[in-house]
């Protein structure tokens, strides 16, 4: 961060002006949820997941149809790359039609930045590691992605632990063309949905991009009915389930949970209700279509997690010290079930022999709250960066 910039006199200047941002996101809801309170523009894929727009002063909304329109079932990664191109394309369209009849919105987006004179910044919803991956996919080591027998290697990237090929996200063993964004961008700055004493190695990697840490970025909790039932529970004793918005579970594995549920006889809350044994399954647990998760998470009831390990649930779960069962199924959760099981040590994969207790894990939760606080290094992380395009503004 350039800290010239913040004298005292730009500072009050800062402050008589008003400024209005805008910010557009992918139609998932790890994408959603950090971003629920400033002006939003994304697809009607996301806004049909939205149980109801908040009506608050300042807050507006712009939808655009992706051609799915909340249809989109993921049954492959062509059936993904097609909606994600569909997605492109019509937001393309429509937020540069957006920005141009709208001179007065300061905007920062990555794809429009060569169409019109707008600064870039990047929101990045998985991990700083995750990033790097993809940057190394890329660059210095995109033959050995390419080679099919590195499938069976373990490799180690600069400055990331050892990874074997079950750890890496799905996507890097495809046949990708890359945007050459991250790659070829000068001074590249990308605020990252996490907090630095988590990804702490992780920073500074790559010399001309700049990782922001500003999270973890998770909506504020909303009391539901369900968690009367979870007042009723013993501390820890109730296992939480949830696999996310857009994964495609097999029924053999919603049968295998299932039935692993009713052998272990503990009381659980699982956001899936597409089961076949579900009669006999509320008899000892809850089943539900949506729930809360931050709240649900925070309560003293729940004991573990089994989810997917999307990073925004991975995030939840540790702001609130839940320690995680591990079933990752795709993408960056592959690389995030490593993390969770071999770095930062708060729960088990699946895949792996458990040979142990995961017991309630506080360290990151007092972390992730610490990072959060108002002089906490993700509070002070983003109002720098905030300060810095504000004041720099006129330079585009």
């Amino acid at each position: 961060m350039d800290t010239s910039l913040f004298t005292t006199q730009n500072m009050k200047n800062l402050k008589n002006e008003k400024s209005h941002v805008l910010i557009a996101v992918l139609p998932g809801q790890g994408q959603i949820n950090p971003c629920i309170e400033v002006t939003l523009t994304t697809s009607l894929s996301a806004f049909s997941k939205i149980k109801k727009l908040p009506n608050v002063e300042g807050l507006r909304f712009a939808p655009f149809s992706d051609d799915y329109d909340g249809k989109f079932q993921l049954s492959s990664i062509v059936e993904f790359h097609l909606f994600y191109s569909s997605i492109k394309s019509h937001g393309s369209e429509f937020i540069f039609n957006l920005i141009q009849s709208n001179a007065k919105i300061g905007t920062h987006i990555s794809h429009w930045q060569k169409k019109i004179n707008i600064a870039s910044t990047l929101f990045w919803i998985q991990p700083d590691t995750i990033f790097y991956i993809y940057y190394y996919r890329f660059t210095d080591y995109s033959n050995y992605f390419k080679n099919r027998d590195a499938k069976d290697k373990i490799i180690e990237l600069p400055r990331l632990p050892p990874l074997s090929p079950i750890d890496f996200p799905s996507f890097v063993f495809d046949d990708m063309e890359s945007t050459n964004w991250a790659v070829d961008e000068k001074n590249l700055r990308v605020l990252v949905n996490t907090f630095d004493a988590l990804e702490f190695d992780a920073f500074g990697i790559i010399k001309h991009v700049t990782m922001i840490g500003i999270g973890p970025s998770i909506p504020s909790i909303i009391l539901k009915n369900y968690m009367d039932w979870l007042n009723l529970k013993d501390k820890g004793s109730v296992i939480y389930i949830a696999f996310g918005s857009y994964s495609e579970i097999s029924s053999q594995l919603m049968e295998e949970i299932g039935q692993g549920l009713l052998k272990c006889g503990r009381p659980f809350l699982w956001m899936e209700d597409k089961l076949s044994c579900k009669d006999e399954l509320e008899m000892q647990g809850k089943i539900l279509s949506w729930c809360s998760q931050v709240e649900v998470l925070k309560h003293p009831s729940v004991g573990c997690f089994l989810t997917h390990c999307g990073w925004n649930l991975t995030l939840e779960s540790i702001a609130s010290g839940v320690p995680i069962v591990a079933c990752p199924l795709w993408n960056d959760q592959v690389c995030n079930a490593k993390f969770i099981q071999d770095i930062w040590k708060n729960g088990v994969r699946l895949n792996v022999s458990e040979g142990g207790v995961v017991e309630r894990y506080e360290k990151w939760s007092d972390l992730a709250k610490e990072a959060m606080k108002e002089n906490g290094t993700s509070s002070v992380n983003l109002q720098a960066f905030a300060n810095e395009i504000l004041l720099s503004h006129n330079e585009y």
